[in-house]
C-alpha cells in the first residue's frame, strides 16, 4: 500500500469537491460553473483564478467563488470521499467572514 492509500488523497478535483461539497447538484453544473466564471484558489500563501475543473484542491485552501448575487469565500476542512448528505457536506468547508 502507497502513503496515499492508507491516508486518503492528498487532493481532489476542485469540479468534484464542489459537488461532493453541495454547492451544485451535479458535477456537470459544478464544472460548467468553472469554466465560465471562474473560482480563486488560496494555496499556501498564494493566490490563483482559474478556470479549470480539474484544478487540485487540498485541505487548507481558500475557495471563492459566485454563486447567485452572494460570493462566498471558504476553508476546505477536508476533501471528503463522496457526495453524501448535508450535514456531512457541510464537514467539509468553514465558511469564511467576507471582508468589508
Amino acid at each position: 500500500m502507497t502513503d496515499e492509500e492508507e491516508d486518503g488523497p492528498s487532493g481532489v478535483r476542485l469540479d468534484v469537491w464542489l459537488w461532493r461539497a453541495r454547492f451544485f447538484k451535479t458535477r456537470a453544473l459544478s464544472a460548467g460553473h468553472i469554466r465560465k466564471d471562474g473560482v480563486r484558489l488560496s494555496h499556501a500563501g498564494l493566490i490563483r483564478r482559474t478556470d479549470k475543473p480539474g484544478a487540485t484542491l487540498t485541505v487548507g485552501d481558500i475557495v471563492t467563488f459566485g454563486k447567485g448575487t452572494n460570493i462566498l469565500t471558504i476553508e476546505v476542512l477536508d476533501l471528503g470521499t463522496r457526495r453524501g448528505p448535508a450535514e456531512e457536506a457541510r464537514s467539509l468547508y468553514r465558511p469564511l467572514e467576507a471582508g468589508p
